[in-house]
């Protein structure tokens, strides 16, 4: 079986993308990240490895000042900001390791983080991690201190159960249009979402003073006679605005400023014979590849062009996203932030940082 080809057009903008340089800090994975007004990126961690610095944590939140992403020097804000003794004891979620980060976004001078209630799997042979449930906690002081009842716990469930802020800006740029939009990974044939080889994504939106208001959420219904996005909501069956059948990770959205344009980075793991989507828990770990792909549109929910694929990323490598602050301002170099586990024997299991340059059509 060949391995699975991207369903999206080649883009004519973005030209002759590459790979470049590899970089390696910190410890831990996920890292939905967002640029703050003070200037520096947070990020939000899922279950970090212990160390000799770091005892062992479901989910912390870390943040970074440095504006080269070659030497980010990430340091931990808090190790545990939301308490699994009390937050994982519901059913099918896995105890004490089932909270992850999903979203993170810095709005007026608050920090909002999408949380997640999970499993490793219940539903065998294809056993993807299973995203059950979402809310949203707050931060007023940049991370140090989190109200992690803002929302109720079911605040978003089902296929909306993960939940990805689109980063467009620094702090109150992250508003588009006097909306927050967010995109959540999902399968298509049930009211699921999982962790990867997800089917397609969804795209809601909501004012910024209402974000923690789950009947004023809206989401993507399509386009109308003219060409218009419609959105309805809160509860309205939503219309994807990306679908790539179980090779579509739990993907992050980045508005570039400077070539204006919005980067949708996703990641799928198949098996290296094969070429057949495998879910990195279905047993043996470690042995799957991973396919990144990148892609461009005009618009928060496309249509999107891919401008690079790579069949053989990492072993293993998920969750890219772009931060907006490592955007070059000559709009011809991006950097992603990325975690996975082996490369060459190496550990990528890690705030791991690569460049990614191109040219623009003239």
């Amino acid at each position: 079986m060949p391995i699975p080809v991207p369903p999206y057009p080649t883009s004519t903008y973005i030209l002759d993308a590459r790979l470049t340089w590899l970089n390696r800090a910190a410890t831990g994975d996920m890292w939905p990240q967002t640029w703050a007004a003070d200037g520096r990126l947070y990020a939000g961690a899922g279950d970090n490895q212990p160390s000799p610095d770091l005892p062992w944590s479901p989910m912390n939140v870390w943040r970074t000042g440095g504006d080269d992403p070659r030497d980010p020097r990430p340091e931990i804000v808090n190790n545990l900001p939301v308490d699994p003794a009390r937050y994982t004891g519901r059913p099918g979620v896995a105890r004490n390791l089932g909270l992850k980060p999903a979203g993170l976004v810095h709005i007026g001078g608050v920090l909002y983080m999408a949380v997640q209630n999970m499993n490793y799997g219940d539903h065998p042979p294809f056993n993807r991690q299973h995203n059950l449930n979402g809310w949203i906690v707050t931060s007023r002081d940049l991370g140090k201190t989190w109200d992690c009842d803002a929302t109720q716990q079911d605040f978003f469930t089902g296929r909306l159960s993960s939940c990805h802020f689109l980063q467009a800006g620094r702090g109150d740029g992250n508003v588009v249009d006097g909306y927050l939009y967010a995109y959540f990974p999902c399968g298509q044939d049930t009211d699921e979402s999982w962790w990867c080889n997800n089917d397609r994504m969804l795209l809601g939106r909501v004012r910024p003073s209402r974000i923690l208001e789950r009947n004023s959420w809206q989401f993507f219904a399509g386009l109308d006679a003219h060409g218009a996005p419609a959105f309805h909501g809160p509860f309205v069956a939503p219309e994807p605005v990306f679908s790539y059948p179980r090779f579509c990770g739990e993907n992050h959205v980045s508005y570039n400023p400077h070539i204006r344009r919005y980067i949708l980075a996703n990641y799928a793991f198949y098996h290296p014979v094969t070429g057949e989507p495998r879910p990195y828990h279905t047993l043996p770990e470690r042995g799957y590849l991973t396919q990144l792909s990148l892609y461009e549109s005009e618009h928060p929910w496309g249509p999107w062009r891919v401008f690079l694929r790579d069949d053989d990323w990492l072993i293993g490598g998920y969750q890219p996203t772009f931060p907006v602050k490592w955007m070059a301002e000559d709009g011809r170099s991006m950097a992603l932030l990325g975690s996975g586990n082996y490369k060459d024997g190496v550990s990528d299991y890690c705030f791991l940082t690569q460049g990614v340059e191109y040219e623009l059509a003239r």
